[in-house]
Protein backbone atom coordinates (compact mmCIF):
# COMPACT_ATOMS: atom_id res chain seq x y z
CA UNK A 1 0.00 0.00 0.00
CA UNK A 2 1.65 3.19 -1.05
CA UNK A 3 1.94 6.37 1.94
CA UNK A 4 0.11 8.32 -0.11
CA UNK A 5 -2.88 5.87 0.24
CA UNK A 6 -2.57 4.45 3.37
CA UNK A 7 -6.00 5.34 4.89
CA UNK A 8 -5.99 7.72 7.72
CA UNK A 9 -9.32 8.35 8.24
CA UNK A 10 -9.32 7.93 12.09
CA UNK A 11 -6.36 9.06 14.13
CA UNK A 12 -7.28 8.95 17.77
CA UNK A 13 -4.90 10.67 20.72
CA UNK A 14 -4.55 7.69 23.37
CA UNK A 15 -2.93 9.22 26.81
CA UNK A 16 -0.02 7.32 27.30
CA UNK A 17 -0.37 7.25 31.15
CA UNK A 18 -3.61 5.61 30.86
CA UNK A 19 -2.98 1.82 30.77
CA UNK A 20 -6.43 0.59 30.59
CA UNK A 21 -7.01 3.14 27.47
CA UNK A 22 -3.96 1.73 25.83
CA UNK A 23 -5.50 -2.00 26.14
CA UNK A 24 -8.61 -0.34 24.91
CA UNK A 25 -7.27 0.86 21.65
CA UNK A 26 -6.12 -3.25 20.61
CA UNK A 27 -9.67 -3.54 19.61
CA UNK A 28 -10.45 0.02 18.27
CA UNK A 29 -10.74 0.19 14.63
CA UNK A 30 -8.66 3.32 14.11
CA UNK A 31 -6.78 3.82 11.40
CA UNK A 32 -3.95 4.91 13.36
CA UNK A 33 -3.43 5.68 17.11
CA UNK A 34 -1.28 8.75 18.42
CA UNK A 35 0.21 7.57 21.79
CA UNK A 36 0.62 10.78 23.76
CA UNK A 37 3.15 11.97 25.84
CA UNK A 38 2.35 15.95 25.88
CA UNK A 39 -1.00 17.53 26.52
CA UNK A 40 -3.03 14.29 27.80
CA UNK A 41 -0.45 13.35 30.37
CA UNK A 42 0.69 15.30 33.93
CA UNK A 43 4.12 15.96 34.39
CA UNK A 44 4.25 13.76 36.94
CA UNK A 45 3.14 10.95 34.81
CA UNK A 46 5.37 12.05 31.85
CA UNK A 47 8.28 9.22 32.41
CA UNK A 48 5.96 6.42 32.99
CA UNK A 49 3.84 7.23 29.98
CA UNK A 50 7.22 7.43 27.63
CA UNK A 51 7.66 3.74 28.85
CA UNK A 52 4.15 2.65 28.44
CA UNK A 53 3.73 4.37 24.79
CA UNK A 54 7.34 2.69 23.78
CA UNK A 55 6.04 -0.85 25.56
CA UNK A 56 2.77 -0.38 23.09
CA UNK A 57 4.40 0.21 19.73
CA UNK A 58 6.93 -2.68 20.72
CA UNK A 59 3.81 -5.01 21.42
CA UNK A 60 2.71 -6.00 18.21
CA UNK A 61 -0.75 -6.12 19.70
CA UNK A 62 -2.54 -3.35 17.86
CA UNK A 63 -2.56 -5.11 14.54
CA UNK A 64 -2.59 -2.90 11.39
CA UNK A 65 -3.06 0.13 12.88
CA UNK A 66 -0.58 2.91 12.29
CA UNK A 67 1.31 3.80 15.45
CA UNK A 68 2.82 6.72 16.33
CA UNK A 69 4.08 8.94 19.52
CA UNK A 70 3.61 12.31 20.43
CA UNK A 71 6.68 13.59 22.27
CA UNK A 72 6.89 16.88 24.47
CA UNK A 73 8.16 19.97 22.36
CA UNK A 74 12.26 20.22 22.62
CA UNK A 75 11.73 23.19 25.34
CA UNK A 76 10.45 20.64 27.78
CA UNK A 77 12.48 18.47 30.46
CA UNK A 78 10.99 15.29 28.42
CA UNK A 79 11.14 16.20 24.98
CA UNK A 80 14.54 15.03 24.13
CA UNK A 81 14.16 12.16 25.89
CA UNK A 82 10.60 11.39 24.27
CA UNK A 83 12.21 11.42 20.73
CA UNK A 84 15.13 8.94 21.32
CA UNK A 85 12.65 6.10 23.17
CA UNK A 86 10.11 6.71 20.91
CA UNK A 87 12.37 6.27 17.70
CA UNK A 88 14.37 3.52 19.79
CA UNK A 89 10.93 1.20 19.00
CA UNK A 90 10.27 2.33 15.49
CA UNK A 91 7.04 3.66 15.41
CA UNK A 92 5.54 4.61 12.01
CA UNK A 93 6.09 8.28 13.33
CA UNK A 94 7.15 10.49 15.78
CA UNK A 95 4.01 13.62 16.02
CA UNK A 96 6.15 16.88 16.87
CA UNK A 97 4.33 19.57 18.68
CA UNK A 98 4.31 23.54 17.62
CA UNK A 99 6.52 23.01 14.95
CA UNK A 100 8.03 26.21 14.30
CA UNK A 101 10.22 25.42 10.76
CA UNK A 102 12.87 23.64 9.07
CA UNK A 103 15.51 24.32 12.12
CA UNK A 104 13.17 22.91 14.31
CA UNK A 105 12.78 19.64 11.89
CA UNK A 106 16.23 19.41 11.89
CA UNK A 107 16.96 19.31 15.55
CA UNK A 108 14.16 16.19 15.38
CA UNK A 109 15.74 14.46 12.74
CA UNK A 110 19.10 14.42 14.38
CA UNK A 111 17.42 13.06 17.34
CA UNK A 112 15.22 10.34 15.70
CA UNK A 113 17.37 9.28 12.67
CA UNK A 114 15.21 8.15 9.93
CA UNK A 115 11.83 8.01 11.56
CA UNK A 116 9.41 9.62 10.00
CA UNK A 117 8.11 12.99 11.19
CA UNK A 118 4.47 14.00 11.46
CA UNK A 119 4.49 18.03 11.61
CA UNK A 120 2.09 19.66 13.90
CA UNK A 121 0.92 22.78 12.68
CA UNK A 122 -0.69 24.73 15.59
CA UNK A 123 0.87 28.40 15.52
CA UNK A 124 0.76 31.57 13.24
CA UNK A 125 4.75 31.04 12.40
CA UNK A 126 3.92 27.15 11.34
CA UNK A 127 1.32 28.47 8.82
CA UNK A 128 3.51 31.10 7.35
CA UNK A 129 5.87 28.62 7.00
CA UNK A 130 4.28 25.37 5.74
CA UNK A 131 5.74 25.52 2.39
CA UNK A 132 8.88 24.66 3.96
CA UNK A 133 7.58 22.82 6.43
CA UNK A 134 6.17 20.43 3.98
CA UNK A 135 8.83 20.09 1.77
CA UNK A 136 11.26 18.78 4.98
CA UNK A 137 12.47 15.57 3.31
CA UNK A 138 11.47 13.63 6.48
CA UNK A 139 7.98 15.10 7.27
CA UNK A 140 5.24 12.13 5.85
CA UNK A 141 2.34 13.79 7.13
CA UNK A 142 0.55 17.08 9.00
CA UNK A 143 -1.56 17.62 12.11
CA UNK A 144 -3.42 20.40 11.91
CA UNK A 145 -3.50 21.43 15.93
CA UNK A 146 -6.92 23.84 15.95
CA UNK A 147 -7.36 24.25 19.41
CA UNK A 148 -3.74 25.62 20.08
CA UNK A 149 -4.23 27.37 16.47
CA UNK A 150 -7.03 29.03 17.73
CA UNK A 151 -5.15 30.09 21.00
CA UNK A 152 -3.16 31.67 19.12
CA UNK A 153 -4.63 34.08 17.41
CA UNK A 154 -7.52 34.62 19.72
CA UNK A 155 -9.98 33.17 17.48
CA UNK A 156 -12.95 32.01 18.17
CA UNK A 157 -13.81 27.69 18.27
CA UNK A 158 -17.31 28.12 16.62
CA UNK A 159 -19.65 25.95 14.42
CA UNK A 160 -18.33 26.03 10.67
CA UNK A 161 -14.74 27.25 12.32
CA UNK A 162 -15.26 30.25 9.49
CA UNK A 163 -11.84 32.09 11.91
CA UNK A 164 -9.90 28.83 10.84
CA UNK A 165 -10.89 28.70 7.50
CA UNK A 166 -8.56 30.40 5.69
CA UNK A 167 -5.53 28.90 8.06
CA UNK A 168 -7.06 25.07 6.96
CA UNK A 169 -6.84 26.18 3.48
CA UNK A 170 -3.29 27.11 3.77
CA UNK A 171 -1.72 24.57 4.98
CA UNK A 172 -4.05 22.09 2.58
CA UNK A 173 -2.03 24.08 0.06
CA UNK A 174 0.81 23.48 1.62
CA UNK A 175 0.77 19.80 2.21
CA UNK A 176 -0.65 19.06 -1.71
CA UNK A 177 2.35 21.24 -3.20
CA UNK A 178 5.02 19.01 -1.27
CA UNK A 179 2.71 15.60 -2.27
CA UNK A 180 2.04 15.16 1.91
CA UNK A 181 -0.59 13.93 3.46
CA UNK A 182 -2.38 16.30 6.07
CA UNK A 183 -5.32 15.64 8.66
CA UNK A 184 -7.96 17.72 10.08
CA UNK A 185 -7.74 19.12 13.93
CA UNK A 186 -9.59 17.92 16.40
CA UNK A 187 -13.58 18.39 17.86
CA UNK A 188 -13.73 18.90 21.69
CA UNK A 189 -17.25 17.80 22.18
CA UNK A 190 -16.91 13.96 22.83
CA UNK A 191 -21.04 13.96 23.19
CA UNK A 192 -22.45 15.87 20.36
CA UNK A 193 -21.56 13.45 16.97
CA UNK A 194 -23.87 15.33 15.21
CA UNK A 195 -21.86 18.18 15.01
CA UNK A 196 -18.72 16.34 14.78
CA UNK A 197 -20.27 14.54 12.11
CA UNK A 198 -20.81 18.34 10.16
CA UNK A 199 -17.18 19.19 11.03
CA UNK A 200 -15.67 15.48 9.51
CA UNK A 201 -17.54 16.19 6.00
CA UNK A 202 -16.55 20.04 5.87
CA UNK A 203 -12.75 18.76 6.36
CA UNK A 204 -13.16 15.98 3.71
CA UNK A 205 -14.59 18.16 1.11
CA UNK A 206 -11.48 21.06 1.98
CA UNK A 207 -9.57 17.85 1.48
CA UNK A 208 -7.74 16.64 4.16
CA UNK A 209 -7.29 12.98 4.40
CA UNK A 210 -8.63 11.99 8.17
CA UNK A 211 -9.80 13.98 11.07
CA UNK A 212 -7.29 13.34 14.65
CA UNK A 213 -9.93 12.36 17.47
CA UNK A 214 -9.93 12.59 20.88
CA UNK A 215 -12.55 9.75 21.97
CA UNK A 216 -13.03 6.47 20.64
CA UNK A 217 -16.81 7.25 19.81
CA UNK A 218 -15.51 9.57 16.96
CA UNK A 219 -14.10 6.42 15.48
CA UNK A 220 -17.15 5.12 12.78
CA UNK A 221 -18.00 8.65 12.21
CA UNK A 222 -14.46 9.74 10.91
CA UNK A 223 -14.16 6.34 9.08
CA UNK A 224 -17.53 5.91 7.43
CA UNK A 225 -16.88 10.25 6.85
CA UNK A 226 -13.75 9.17 4.62
CA UNK A 227 -14.49 6.45 2.99
CA UNK A 228 -15.61 6.24 -0.53
CA UNK A 229 -19.48 5.31 -0.09
CA UNK A 230 -20.92 2.33 -2.41
CA UNK A 231 -22.59 4.91 -4.89
CA UNK A 232 -18.94 6.34 -5.30
CA UNK A 233 -17.55 3.20 -6.27
CA UNK A 234 -20.10 2.40 -8.85
CA UNK A 235 -20.04 5.61 -10.21
CA UNK A 236 -16.30 5.62 -10.59
CA UNK A 237 -16.18 2.09 -12.16
CA UNK A 238 -18.95 3.62 -14.32
CA UNK A 239 -16.60 6.28 -15.68
CA UNK A 240 -13.19 4.80 -16.08
CA UNK A 241 -15.56 2.20 -18.33
CA UNK A 242 -16.80 4.73 -20.19
CA UNK A 243 -13.59 6.60 -20.89
CA UNK A 244 -11.82 3.79 -21.69
CA UNK A 245 -14.42 2.91 -24.32
CA UNK A 246 -14.18 6.05 -25.65
CA UNK A 247 -10.53 5.75 -26.41
CA UNK A 248 -10.93 2.51 -27.90
CA UNK A 249 -13.19 4.13 -30.16
CA UNK A 250 -10.97 6.99 -31.07
CA UNK A 251 -13.86 9.33 -29.41
CA UNK A 252 -12.36 12.62 -27.79
CA UNK A 253 -15.41 13.19 -25.58
CA UNK A 254 -17.21 10.96 -23.43
CA UNK A 255 -20.12 11.96 -20.93
CA UNK A 256 -21.96 10.29 -17.64
CA UNK A 257 -25.06 10.90 -16.43
CA UNK A 258 -24.71 13.90 -18.87
CA UNK A 259 -21.62 15.65 -17.33
CA UNK A 260 -18.47 15.68 -19.63
CA UNK A 261 -15.45 13.87 -18.27
CA UNK A 262 -11.69 14.57 -18.90
CA UNK A 263 -8.76 13.05 -17.87
CA UNK A 264 -9.14 14.45 -14.45
CA UNK A 265 -12.48 12.96 -13.74
CA UNK A 266 -10.77 9.40 -14.69
CA UNK A 267 -8.06 10.04 -12.22
CA UNK A 268 -10.38 11.21 -9.20
CA UNK A 269 -12.56 7.73 -10.07
CA UNK A 270 -9.46 5.46 -10.02
CA UNK A 271 -8.16 7.38 -6.69
CA UNK A 272 -11.65 6.23 -5.33
CA UNK A 273 -10.98 2.97 -6.09
CA UNK A 274 -7.90 2.87 -4.90
CA UNK A 275 -8.93 4.22 -1.52
CA UNK A 276 -11.45 1.69 -1.09
CA UNK A 277 -9.17 -1.06 -2.15
CA UNK A 278 -6.62 -0.07 0.66
CA UNK A 279 -9.28 1.06 3.18
CA UNK A 280 -10.65 -3.09 2.86
CA UNK A 281 -6.92 -4.32 2.61
CA UNK A 282 -7.15 -2.86 6.61
CA UNK A 283 -9.57 -5.74 7.08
Amino acid sequence: MSADLRPRRSVLYMPSSNARALEKAKALPADAIIFDLEDAVAPDAKEAAREQACAAVASGEYGGRELTIRSNGLDTPWGEADLRAAAAVGPAAVVVPKVSGVAHLREVAALVGDTPIWAMVETPVAIFDIRAIAAFEQVAVLVMGTNDLAKELRAGLVPGRFPLLPHLATALLGAREAGKAILDGVYNDVKDLEGFEVECRQGAELGFDGKTLVHPTQVEVANRVWAPSQDEITHARRVIEAFEQAEAQGKGVVTVDGRMIENLHVDNARRTLATAEAIAALG
